[in-house]
């Protein structure tokens, strides 16, 4: 089974962690921090470190306020300066927009399809709507029909009974009931 491919709704929110874990000075492997970076963000890094690499062999500075003076930058520095930059370049505005466009395409789509399949089977129109929303319930998606249904299986069922029944013993309120108090 393979692992789905991160968007850049999830991409952003893993820029952030890895951008605090290099400002806090804590120890990131190099394949961590360049998983997240896309080809044209790795090739400016790779531009900047062969730029640093020149600067350091044509200006040697002996203190660090020389080093500050002429520009000199840890490869930290530039993985940092690479992460806001990522950072910026983000639309995740955009990136939630499109998963929600693509659950709509993709609630159409199922609808659409089992309601023409059941039409052709035979069935009466409600009947073919009723099918159509099933399915959607079935791909955990919003009904046409605006019915609420959530579907739990046999374990979520005995899971929830079992944590109301533990929060009985405990005496633990349910935070709805407190907010109609």
């Amino acid at each position: 089974m393979c692992m789905p491919k991160l968007d850049n709704t999830h991409i952003a929110d893993r820029l952030r962690e890895r951008l605090a874990d290099l400002k806090s000075d804590k120890e990131v492997a190099a394949r961590e921090i360049k998983k997240l970076l896309n080809k044209e963000q790795l090739k400016a890094v790779e531009e900047e470190k062969a730029k640093q690499k020149k600067l350091k062999k044509e200006r040697i500075a002996r203190t660090k306020e020389q080093q500050k003076e002429f520009g000199y930058k840890s490869i930290r520095e530039i993985y940092i300066d690479a992460y806001e930059q990522a950072i910026n370049d983000l639309d995740e505005v955009g990136a939630w927009n499109k998963k929600l466009r693509d659950a709509e395409v993709k609630q159409a789509r199922i609808y659409m399809d089992s309601l023409s399949k059941a039409l052709k089977d035979g069935k009466t129109t409600e009947q073919a709507k009723n099918i159509a929303n099933n399915d959607l319930t079935r791909a955990g998606l919003a009904r046409i029909d605006g019915a609420k249904h959530v579907y739990q299986s046999k374990r979520d069922k005995e899971v929830f009974e079992l944590e109301e029944q533990l929060k009985k013993q405990l005496g633990i309120k349910d935070i709805h009931d407190e907010d109609d108090t």
